[in-house]
């Protein structure tokens, strides 16, 4: 009965299989055109998830803006000069003007609410008006700052020396095109003042612009080194690009499918080109080894069948594992997870397709006296990289308890460190501190009030609660007990406004800075205030009904945990003082926390649940769990050790790097298994149980398959380091680790392993 071979298939078809993937290629790269871009971090949950609805719910009840600018005044000499003011006065005024901003809602100097009164009347009114045309009206407009606990650490800071201007932006504005504006605004400007732009809606924008433009630098770089690399192991050009057009042609058709099923890109599925260019790295093991048979055989098409029947298992079951451990991330929660996990695993198994298709019939076209020629050096016993690894694999083999003892006293060591991990999500800390945004930010964090903004919102069971004198008083001791946090440069909320109007109505004295004792009073005082200020003024503190209050809490910092701190705190606030109203939290900063918790929460998951299925997927690959424990222990190393050094740096545990945990576990398992694979085939080809010789060839003959795949990818993303967004730094740092550890472990580690327990591994199998 006829068996298909694709490989067979392939080496006799070979031109038919080439204008196949050239056709599919072709196709998949028409769907280019339709793509979409999305750079949003909120979209990383469904429209219908809690955080996204709640803060939906709160933006329209306090006719609220999720996204606001910071823009930043600073001079050193004050701004409250005559020649700075006007300035700040021109600034807002362009400001004002530019499409996607919520003008209406803008904050500074010349657009502000300032209450103040006279004979007895209450004025609401702007801040300042116009720039002020004398030193007299410096003066007053110093006093209206700095006699108003409003507007101090929100619009100026304690040393009046910087101002800021919050601009809100309309629903579906870009964040880091306004931001071009404003500078443009600012760039027209002279004076000696410093300038800053922050805020949530900047970094995030400008982030989603940067990381599409280094996919598209440092990939064609990232692919032009993997291409001089191989060329320089292999010195066969059809070699390289043939490696080249198999990681390329995976990349558009899984870029294709994700295009053409209608997903937008997005912050994950934009990395998918590189693990996909990481993951294809692997056929090097079928160069590798062919390269080794036609020296043996001199026969090319022989030398492709014996290299396809020697690497088919260990090829096979490494995509598989991939495959497998990418998959799980479909049962996640969050969508891009979810479309990442499955476009790589879509992508690792078209890799796996070519290894056994495409690479097959590419390797016929190549003439045979260039192979011969390449292949010159290309010796277990000649070759100085390969008698450098038998030399490795010696070490463990013959001092195999010493090595082991080595390892366990280091990873003693790595869980210490580990222990130490700090799970938290900054995205302005995603920028180098030189860079402008975190440089604005740090700056204004440090003047102001903080460009991290939360909410809190107070739920009451009954209509006007919040006119209560307890309930005034219970919102000012919520904000007084806030303020006391590290993280917490300023609150604000209908209280404030109720305690300005009751000073100003009393000529200012400083003793009437209080909440009223009637609930009468603190009607009035509102109403009378709501009938000359903006509306958004009351409506962002309060609902309509007076049964909900907001609380707005700006932070000094973007960690996700400075949020959590305020809900703490807040919780233990309410414990303290009990009143019947519920606190929930939204805002920017909440979604931050949540999208924090939700998006690494699922990714431990998903790496946890690709554990056990990498661990099921090495028994079913060796038929014997006693062999997949072994083959577990480069993987559990090398993932220990990293984050034993991200735990004593101090690197927070971020989405980036839980993104490399699901990296780092697919490639480091697939060094054990071509290692185990091979070494086993090693004894059952010789027929001997010399298994000190049989671990030596495996390291000095497939392991510079390993050595090679280790130095490619490394090489290749070393150019990572060089990138203005600290997460590729991270992750060029550790893949490159990852690489050279995880291959060092399978040369010195496994031997020692395997010669510690050979009787456990081998006599077992005997027996079996």
């Amino acid at each position: 009965m006829y068996k298909f071979s694709l490989v067979d298939f392939s080496i006799r078809r070979p031109k038919l299989v080439v204008w196949l993937t050239v056709a599919v290629t072709l196709l998949f790269l028409t769907q280019f055109s339709r793509i979409k871009i999305d750079t949003n971090p909120k979209h990383m949950l469904p429209e219908t998830s809690e955080v996204r609805v709640w803060n939906d719910e709160v933006d329209r009840l306090f006719a609220l803006y999720e996204d606001t600018i910071v823009v930043g005044v600073q001079n050193e000499a004050g701004v409250l000069n005559r020649e700075t003011l006007g300035r700040i006065a021109r600034i807002t005024g362009e400001i004002l003007g530019l499409e996607g901003v919520a003008s209406r809602d803008v904050n500074g100097f010349t657009t502000i609410t300032n209450v103040t009164a006279e004979a007895g009347t209450l004025k609401v009114g702007p801040l300042m008006p116009g720039p002020p045309q004398g030193e007299a009206e410096v003066e007053a407009l110093r006093n209206a700052l700095f006699g108003n606990p409003l507007f101090v650490n929100r619009i100026i800071s304690p040393d009046g020396k910087t101002t800021a201007i919050y601009v809100p932006l309309e629903k579906g504005a870009n964040g880091a095109e306004i931001a071009g504006r404003i500078r443009a605004i600012i760039a027209k400007e002279g004076g000696g003042e410093r300038y800053y732009i922050a805020g949530d809606p900047v970094a995030r924008d400008t982030f989603g612009a940067e990381m599409f433009k280094l996919m598209g630098i440092f990939s064609p770089i990232a692919g032009m080194i993997m291409f001089i690399a191989i060329q320089m192991m292999f010195r066969s050009l059809s070699l390289s690009l043939a490696m080249m057009a198999v990681a390329m042609t995976a990349i558009i058709w899984s870029m294709g499918l994700l295009i053409g099923a209608g997903f937008p890109v997005h912050i994950m599925s934009s990395m998918a080109p590189v693990f996909l260019m990481a993951i294809a790295t692997d056929s090097i093991h079928i160069f590798n080894e062919f390269y080794f048979r036609y020296r043996e055989k001199r026969d090319k098409l022989a030398a492709i069948r014996e290299t396809m029947q020697a690497v088919s298992r260990p090829v096979r079951y490494t995509a598989f594992a991939t495959a497998a451990g990418f998959a799980v991330l479909l049962f996640m929660n969050i969508v891009p997870v979810m479309v990442f996990g499955g476009l790589i695993a879509f992508g690792t198994v078209v890799l796996r397709l070519f290894s056994f298709s495409l690479i097959p019939a590419i390797l016929t076209f190549i003439k045979e006296e260039k192979v011969a020629k390449a292949v010159q050096s290309e010796s277990a016993e000649l070759d100085r990289i390969a008698r450098f690894l038998r030399r490795i694999a010696e070490l463990g083999a013959t001092r195999p308890l010493a090595t082991t003892l080595a390892g366990l006293a280091l990873l003693v060591i790595a869980i210490a460190g580990a222990s130490k991990i700090h799970v938290n999500n900054n995205l302005v800390a995603w920028f180098k501190e030189s860079s402008e945004i975190r440089v604005a930010d740090t700056a204004m964090n440090q003047a102001l009030g903080g460009t991290s903004l939360g909410y809190l919102v107070v739920l009451a069971n009954e209509p006007e609660f919040m006119k209560r004198p307890e309930a005034a008083r219970w919102l000012e001791g919520l904000q007084r007990h806030l303020e006391g946090l590290p993280v917490v440069g300023k609150t604000f909320s209908v209280v404030d406004y109720v305690k300005r109007i009751n000073r100003v109505l009393h000529d200012d004295e400083p003793k009437f800075d209080t909440v009223p004792d009637t609930k009468e009073a603190i009607g009035q005082y509102l109403f009378l205030f709501s009938m000359s200020a903006k509306p958004s003024d009351l409506d962002n503190v309060v609902d309509p009904t007076f049964q909900k209050a907001n609380v707005w809490v700006q932070l000094k910092t973007w960690d996700a945990e400075a949020m959590r701190q305020v809900m703490q705190a807040a919780g233990t606030y309410q414990k303290a003082h009990p009143l019947a109203v519920a606190v929930k939290p939204a805002g920017i900063a909440y979604f931050n926390l949540v999208w924090n918790d939700e998006v690494l929460g699922d990714m431990v998951r998903g790496f946890l649940m690709a554990l056990v299925v990498v661990f099921i997927v090495l028994a079913l690959n060796f038929r014997s769990a006693r062999w997949a424990l072994v083959g577990y222990v480069p993987l559990l190393f090398t993932i220990l050790l990293i984050y034993g050094v991200v735990g004593f740096t101090g690197k927070d545990f971020d989405m980036p790097l839980s993104v490399l945990s699901t990296l780092s576990l697919g490639m480091a398992v697939d060094f054990s298994i071509h290692f185990i694979n091979r070494f086993r085939q090693r004894l059952a080809e010789t027929g001997d149980r010399d298994v000190q010789e049989a671990l030596l060839w495996t390291a000095a003959r497939p392991g510079k398959g390993i050595f090679r795949n280790a130095v490619l990818f490394g090489a290749a993303f070393s150019v990572m380091l060089f990138a203005p967004l600290t997460p590729y730094i991270a992750v060029g740092a550790f893949i490159v680790a990852m690489m050279m550890l995880s291959a060092l472990l399978t040369i010195l580690y496994l031997p020692a392993l395997i010669t510690l327990g050979r009787r456990w591994l081998l006599d077992h199998e005997k027996g079996d």
